[in-house]
């Protein structure tokens, strides 16, 4: 009987400190360790003092963070919640988000008095609604924080993010972490504000990277040198973050997606899904979307493509040259 006490006793020390450690200290939780998650989450972790907890669906992704830092995993969104007091969600999309923070195993299985739940998922504006209002309902604090800037605003913590929260002491608690990620954190109105406003920063990002392709390919069809005409545009009325920042040509800017053949960017597939949820909030509010409307029909086209579906979005350059050679 002693002995089988003392076998059990590592388990049981362990147990208590997990106890103690739930529901008196603070801490870090972030979700979704993807191509944009990883790197937030490497500033963030790099930034702060609080302990660092993680997790994420796919079990190599939690590997290379802990292994990369001295965070610490969770078996579940609602293992994580019981030991943070501030959670952080970075997820592709409306679906994952749910199941996330209502699932069985959820956040909300395991969350926390108080505990401030930011989601910069870029998701259904009335989705991010209806899960914040479930958050706050529990005792948490709910706050819709998507981004922008890319996978290169990620890994330079240069992003911008676009907060919907209830209250400035909700915004200030935000901020504060928030500004070790990126460069530019914006309250937007109450909850759902910063949804609405990523969807039409997504619907103007797309249309625009249309128009460069457009503008490119005719320049290059015409005999210009495009890092000639990219240099002209970038110093003249038609610059934009599609022609100075992510060129679609490759070679014309070497950090872009298009020079590593389109890879590392955000995906086209993920842009017709932003391109998509801007056309439902179109037509809830009866709002005309013309130009939205032929962008969400070529990036359909291109998801149709294996290949093109899963690069970046600026791939649209490549479509256009190869769809029309004749």
């Amino acid at each position: 009987m002693f002995a089988r006490t003392v076998t059990r006793l590592p388990k049981l020390i362990q147990g208590l400190r997990r106890a103690s450690y739930s529901t008196s200290t603070e801490a870090i939780g972030f979700i979704g360790l993807g191509q944009m998650g990883f790197h937030m989450a490497k500033h963030l972790q790099a930034k702060s003092t609080l302990p660092f907890v993680v997790y994420d669906a796919d079990p190599s992704a939690i590997a290379r963070f802990t292994t990369e830092t001295n965070a610490r995993a969770a078996t579940s969104p609602g293992d994580l919640a019981s030991q943070t007091s501030v959670i952080i969600t970075a997820l592709p999309e409306s679906s994952h988000v749910q199941t996330v923070y209502t699932g069985s195993t959820g956040i909300l299985s395991g969350l926390r008095k108080d505990t401030l739940c930011i989601d910069s998922s870029t998701i259904d504006p009335s989705v991010s609604i209806d899960v914040s209002q479930r958050v706050n309902s529990a005792g948490g604090r709910a706050v819709d924080a998507p981004i922008s800037g890319g996978i290169m605003g990620a890994q330079a913590a240069t992003l911008t993010f676009m907060v919907g929260c209830e209250t400035e002491h909700d915004f200030g608690r935000t901020k504060e972490h928030l500004e070790k990620m990126g460069k530019n954190v914006v309250r937007c109105g109450g909850l759902g504000a910063g949804q609405a406003a990523k969807i039409c920063n997504n619907l103007l990002l797309a249309i625009s990277m249309i128009g460069t392709a457009e503008a490119m390919n005719l320049g290059v069809r015409l005999g210009l040198d495009p890092a000639v005409l990219a240099s002209i545009v970038n110093t003249s009325s038609g610059r934009c973050w599609a022609s100075d920042t992510a060129n679609p040509v490759p070679g014309v800017i070497e950090s872009a997606p298009s020079t590593n053949k389109y890879r590392g960017g955000f995906k086209t597939r993920l842009m017709l899904k932003d391109l998509g949820l801007a056309s439902n909030a179109a037509k809830d509010t009866k709002t005309p979307l013309v130009l939205g409307a032929l962008a969400e029909n070529i990036y359909r086209l291109m998801a149709h493509n294996p290949e093109l579906a899963e690069q970046d979005f600026s791939s649209v350059y490549k479509w256009l040259t190869n769809s029309h050679k004749d």
